[in-house]
């Protein structure tokens, strides 16, 4: 474990994300002008994308930080059978559970029941199969549908904040199972599906399309919503969530529905709306 990845152990993640929070939300333009010059040059943020391209119209960092695309920069895969990647990013690891297991990083791994808070929840993902995308401070942080699902219910999981960064996922133990996440489970053509919003260092914020603001405000129980007979149904690519930041979403899919397409690997750049995996 690196000198900086054991250092998180010690430091107060939720008070550190909530003064990063106080920053992303500022209007003053010496900061918002401030951060989001920062993020731009370090992290090579292709602009050009945004549906508004000028840095210096945003209010606040976190409105450039979730800006929109403009029309056409990303597509949904053209065979109505793929389920498309739910976000840009970079695939962590994806396979099968195993056992109950999910491949975290060599010699890490945890439990779908812990990632999503019970043990009844991860019975129908038991060999099923796991994505897990991290989306770096460049990318666009709007998460969405792999494929057409109603929301049955979504489980906010309380827990710490560590860093989701490459160094982190090597270094602490059953990383994605102990941060605070956002579970949302839903109910599709070919059975239930999960995507789970995970939350990390300095970015503690998830919103949802049909809620609004869901993290903060931090947990400290295991909370339940029911959406069943609500009908609130997301398309196929459509948005479904956003990061105040950046983090990880984890897709899930129960057994024998879909195969990965064969490109994908760990380490793999990934975009938006591009083949995940391909109903068999």
């Amino acid at each position: 474990m690196s000198p900086t990845t054991a250092l998180t152990y010690a430091l107060p993640h939720r008070l550190l994300s909530s003064m990063a929070r106080s920053l992303a939300y500022s209007d003053d333009p010496r900061v918002s002008r401030w951060l989001i010059d920062t993020v731009t040059r370090k992290f090579n943020v292709n602009l050009d994308e945004a549906a508004n391209p000028d840095p210096r119209s945003y209010a606040t960092f976190n409105q450039f930080f979730t800006r929109a695309l403009k029309p056409g920069a990303r597509v949904a895969d053209a065979d109505p059978r793929s389920l498309v990647m739910p976000a840009d990013g970079r695939i962590s690891q994806l396979g099968k559970i195993e056992a109950g297991r999910i491949f975290q990083a060599k010699g890490q791994s945890f439990t779908a029941a812990e990632l999503l808070g019970s043990d009844e929840d991860a019975k129908p993902y038991n060999d099923g199969l796991y994505a897990t995308v991290y989306l770096s401070p460049r990318d666009y942080h709007r998460v969405h549908m792999p494929w057409t699902g109603t929301l049955r219910e979504t489980v906010h999981v309380p827990g710490r904040l560590f860093s989701v960064g490459p160094a982190a996922v090597n270094g602490v133990p059953r990383l994605f199972a102990r941060n605070e996440r956002l579970v949302c489970h839903f109910d599709t053509s070919f059975g239930p599906m999960v995507s789970v919003m995970v939350g990390a260092l300095l970015v503690s914020g998830v919103e949802t399309v049909w809620s609004g603001e869901e993290i903060p405000a931090y947990g400290d129980r295991i909370t339940r919503k029911d959406y069943r007979g609500q009908g609130i149904q997301l398309e196929r690519f459509a948005e479904m969530a956003r990061f105040n930041y950046g983090s990880t979403v984890i897709v899930l899919l129960p057994p024998g529905v879909a195969e990965f397409a064969p490109q994908l690997g760990a380490e793999s750049s990934v975009q938006l709306g591009q083949a995940l995996a391909k109903l068999r």
